[in-house]
């Protein structure tokens, strides 16, 4: 019979990833002409949209992750 280890759940982490998310979203649409602008000019600067991607999908992704602990939601051990 497996026991079941009570793991205290990341309230405080689902709540700061989650105002990082959405502070990320609000500043990137906020300046969308300066995005625009900046992430469209070639050269050394296309290293800012991958830049950009990976901070929103780590960001978004961890805040996933912790709101689905916290709703008890977890992958099925075997």
């Amino acid at each position: 019979m497996a026991t079941q280890h009570n793991k205290p759940k990341p309230y405080l982490s689902t709540v700061i990833f989650g105002a990082l998310s959405i502070s990320f979203y609000v500043l990137l649409f906020s300046n969308e002409t300066m995005v625009t602008d900046t992430f469209t000019r070639g050269g050394i600067y296309t290293l800012f949209p991958v830049g950009t991607a990976f901070l929103f999908s780590f960001i978004h992704g961890a805040f996933a992750s912790n709101l689905l602990s916290v709703l008890g939601i977890e992958a099925k051990k075997k």
